[in-house]
């Protein structure tokens, strides 16, 4: 969900003045690409796109083409990446090499009113919680439901959208639970009449989020490369005279945390990435104990191993058993080189964002599978052939 707060205040910024915009959206990936399903790029009539669906080779094309291409409603196109693809209208090759094939559904936002899309995308972002989305991304001819039509799902409330009229709803909306269950997206091919009805179901993770308890000059350079990566950033330190907004300009809140108190932050701090780096005993060894003790998905601490284990051997005197030690990282950060605050900035963020991925941030030349993972086919008590044998068939979106 990188950059889904830019392209959110675009697509609101066009809405509030009345005026239609196309959202162009990458829903299936064949072979290599650079973006994989659910990367978005918003094509408005005056001004630049927002967002994109490539490392820069489509952007043009789409922006030329989108109105045209939308004029009787939702298209899908796709092009091609491979560097000699056989004549066909149905895929425009652009040469690259890549050996790969983008499928981009095109459709126009209306300038008022109710979009299933649009609330879906808004609810992850306000409420900081997961949703997902099917959308219709194949249908035979002259049959329901049509191209671009969707169902969305927010944990604990009921499903909304177009699809609730279909006859697949009912399918569509338990294979949406469990999306959200997997925390992953997949394509799902429906039997409807004389032929299969192929949806996105797609998962929207809420923007991840990284709390730094230090905000001293090294922490500058994390705080403006997290949010390069469009993730929400939280700086705390007890010392008010780093704490100070003016000196994050970047970060979405500074806060002035007093280490004389019971640590005040585990909703904060729980399901978010940690990064401890006061340079201060007193204060990391605070930060320390609460952040292991509110469930984050990763916490880091710098400095030297000696240094954070006589901390964490404090820390357990004087608290007992500390819970989270698994996904504590020291010294932080990958093994990069360099001594600057941005190189170790960006060391620090690297291993993060391998962690979160679930990946070892080695090289990728020595990477034997493919560069992008493909997401599990499996439903949650359920494999591959029950599924087929209940007329659902899964596809894996590589991500």
């Amino acid at each position: 969900m990188s950059g889904l707060n830019t392209l959110l205040d675009a697509l609101l910024a066009e809405r509030e003045a009345g005026r239609e915009a196309v959202l162009a959206t990458v829903v299936k990936v064949e072979g290599s690409a650079y973006r994989r399903p659910g990367a978005r790029m918003l094509v408005s009539r005056f001004g630049r796109p927002e967002g994109t669906i490539s490392g820069g080779c489509l952007e043009a094309e789409v922006a030329k083409k989108a109105w045209w291409l939308t004029e009787a409603g939702p298209a899908l196109r796709s092009y091609s990446t491979a560097e000699a693809d056989e004549a066909s209208e149905e895929a425009l090759s652009f040469g690259l090499g890549c050996n790969g094939k983008v499928h981009v559904l095109f459709e126009r936002l209306p300038a008022g009113g109710p979009c299933a899309l649009v609330d879906a995308l808004l609810s992850v972002r306000d409420s900081q919680q997961p949703a997902a989305i099917a959308t219709v991304i194949a249908s035979p001819a002259g049959v329901s439901p049509r191209l671009g039509a969707r169902l969305f799902l927010v944990p604990g409330q009921h499903a909304r959208g177009e699809l609730l009229h279909s006859g697949l709803a009912e399918q569509i909306r338990a294979d949406l639970q469990q999306t959200l269950v997997r925390g992953k997206s997949s394509r799902c091919l429906y039997p409807n009449g004389s032929g299969e009805v192929d949806v996105l179901l797609e998962y929207l993770p809420p923007v991840r989020r990284l709390v730094v308890f230090g905000a001293g000059h090294d922490a500058q350079p994390l705080v403006r490369m997290a949010k390069l990566l469009g993730w929400h950033v939280t700086v705390i330190d007890g010392r008010a005279h780093f704490a100070r907004a003016e000196r994050f300009a970047e970060a979405d809140q500074v806060l002035v945390g007093d280490v004389e108190q019971p640590f005040a932050y585990h909703e904060l701090v729980r399901g978010a990435a940690v990064a401890v780096m006061t340079h201060s005993l007193v204060q990391d060894a605070h930060w320390l104990q609460g952040a292991l003790h509110s469930e984050p998905c990763y916490v880091g601490q710098l400095g030297p191993r000696e240094r954070t284990e006589r901390l964490l051997a404090g820390i357990h005197e004087h608290q007992g058993e500390l819970p989270g030690l698994a996904n504590l990282h020291y010294p932080i950060g990958l093994d990069l080189g360099g001594d600057t605050p941005e190189s170790v900035a960006m060391a620090m963020l690297a291993e993060i964002q391998a962690v979160l991925n679930g990946r070892s941030g080695g090289s990728l030349r020595f990477r034997s599978a493919s560069i992008h993972d493909s997401d599990p086919v499996l439903m949650a008590g359920r494999d591959q052939t029950d599924i087929a044998s209940e007329g659902c068939r899964l596809v894996a979106v590589q991500r």
